[in-house]
C-alpha cells in the first residue's frame, strides 16, 4: 500500500461513525493515505432524535476538487463513494472520476450504489438513473446488497443461481468485481445467517476472462448498526487491493472485520444499556477505534464457498 491514494467522498458527521468516518481510519490503519471531501457534515447520524448540519452542493464539491487539481496532485489509485441523495452532485462525481480515470488509467473505482434495503427506496427515484447509466459502468468493484442489485438489473433474486445471473448482469454494466452485501437467500447454517455473493472477473494475458463466484455466510446481530456498510465498502477495498485475484480471500478477510467490530460494539452497547434494555443509536456506534488490531490482522471467522471457477 506504499504512497496509496484514496479519495473518499461521503458523507461526515462530528460523533459517531458512518460515511468517511466509518471508512477512513481503518484504511489509515491499513496504510492508505486517505483524502477525504465531506458530502455533508452533520452533529451525527440521522438515526438520533436529533440532527444538525450542512450539506455540501455539487458546486461546493467542484471547487475542492478543482484546489485539488490546481496544486496538481489530483492523482489517486482509489475512489470511495457511498450515499449520496442528489442528483446534481452525483453527477459532478461522476465528472470527477472521469477526470481522475483519464489522468490514472489504472485507478480503481469502488462503489457502494447506496439505494435503499428490504424492498424500499431511501433516496429519490431519480438517482437510479444516474446511477444505472452513469455511475456503474465507471465502477470497478461494486457493492450493492439484494435490492440495489435488483434495482440496478431489474432482475428479481429468488435463488442462488439468480444471484449469480445478476452478478453476471451487473458485469456486464461494468465492475469486474461484485459483492452482493446482503440477501435473503437462506443459509446452510441456519437462520441465524446472512448470505453474501461475491463475482470476480479476471482478465488473462491472452485476451480471456476467467471468473470466481464465492457465497458467504454473515454471521446476525440482533440489533441494528449505523455505518457496516460503509467498512464493508472500505475494507473490501483494501482487501482486494492485498489479495487482487483472490475474492475469496478479500471478502473473507472483510467479513471478520466486519464481525470483530459488530461483537465488541454490540458487547458494549449491552454493557452500557443494562439488563433487559435496548440499546441506544448512541450506544451502538461502532467500537472502530478498540478495533485497531483486528483492522491490521483479522482472525477469519468464516469461510466462503467457492461457487464457480472458470479458468
Amino acid at each position: 500500500t506504499e504512497g496509496c491514494r484514496v479519495l473518499s467522498i461521503q458523507s461526515h458527521v462530528v460523533r459517531g461513525y458512518v460515511g468517511n468516518k466509518s471508512a477512513t481510519f481503518p484504511l489509515q490503519v491499513l496504510g492508505f493515505e486517505v483524502d477525504s471531501i465531506n458530502s455533508v457534515q452533520f452533529s451525527n447520524h440521522t438515526g438520533y432524535a436529533h440532527w444538525k448540519g450542512q450539506v455540501l452542493t455539487a458546486e461546493e464539491l467542484n471547487v475542492l476538487y478543482e484546489g485539488i487539481k490546481l496544486n496538481k496532485v489530483n492523482h489517486y489509485d482509489y475512489i470511495l463513494t457511498g450515499y449520496s441523495r442528489d442528483t446534481s452532485f452525483l453527477e459532478m462525481v461522476v465528472d470527477i472520476i472521469q477526470e481522475l480515470k483519464k489522468a490514472n488509467p489504472s485507478l480503481v473505482y469502488v462503489c457502494d450504489p447506496v439505494m435503499g434495503d428490504h424492498g424500499a427506496m431511501y433516496v429519490p427515484e431519480n438517482l437510479l438513473p444516474v446511477y444505472k447509466n452513469k455511475v456503474v459502468p465507471l465502477a470497478d468493484i461494486l457493492t450493492p446488497n439484494q435490492f440495489e442489485a435488483e434495482l440496478l438489473t431489474g432482475k428479481k433474486i429468488n435463488t442462488e443461481k439468480d444471484g449469480v445471473e445478476v452478478m453476471d448482469l451487473l458485469h456486464k454494466m461494468g465492475p469486474d468485481t461484485v459483492v452482493l452485501t446482503s440477501t435473503d437467500l437462506p443459509s446452510k447454517n441456519g437462520d441465524q445467517f446472512l448470505v453474501a455473493l461475491g463475482s470476480q472477473k479476471i482478465g488473462k494475458p491472452d485476451g480471456t476472462n476467467s471468473s470466481q463466484k464465492i457465497c458467504i455466510d454473515i454471521p446476525k446481530v440482533d440489533a441494528v448498526f449505523v455505518g457496516t456498510g460503509d467498512l464493508f465498502a472500505a475494507m473490501l477495498l483494501a482487501w482486494t487491493h492485498h489479495h487482487p485475484n483472490d475474492l475469496k480471500t478479500a471478502c473473507e478477510k472483510t467479513v471478520s472485520v466486519m464481525h470483530h467490530v459488530i461483537k465488541r460494539t454490540i458487547t458494549h452497547a449491552r454493557e452500557l444499556a443494562g439488563p433487559g434494555n435496548r440499546p441506544s443509536p448512541a450506544q451502538l456506534e461502532l467500537r472502530m477505534v478498540q478495533s485497531k488490531a483486528d483492522i491490521e490482522n483479522p482472525a477469519t471467522v468464516v469461510e466462503a464457498k467457492v461457487l464457480q471457477s472458470s479458468q
